[in-house]
């Protein structure tokens, strides 16, 4: 399990991440109301507003592990 998308991309198992052009317009947002005077510390937390899920089915079935159909299903993107 990984922490972004490319991974499974390049041959591991899955990742479940955020996406990462969300987090640099969010990333952005900050930046901007930092810079027009706002104190970071009033700023709210900003959390994903999307996760993709991507599996690899040419890894998992390297590793002898069969994906269940339910979370086959969730996959925002299937690697076979």
């Amino acid at each position: 399990m990984f922490f972004r998308r490319e991974f499974p991309l390049v041959g591991g198992l899955m990742s479940y991440a955020s996406d990462q052009v969300e987090d640099y317009r969010q990333l952005g947002v900050y930046a901007a109301k930092i810079l027009s005077g706002t104190k970071p510390a009033e700023m709210p937390i900003m959390q994903p507003s999307k996760l993709e899920l991507v599996i690899n089915l040419n890894t998992a079935k390297a590793l002898g592990i069969t994906v269940p159909p339910a979370l086959l299903a969730r996959a925002d993107e299937i690697i076979e």
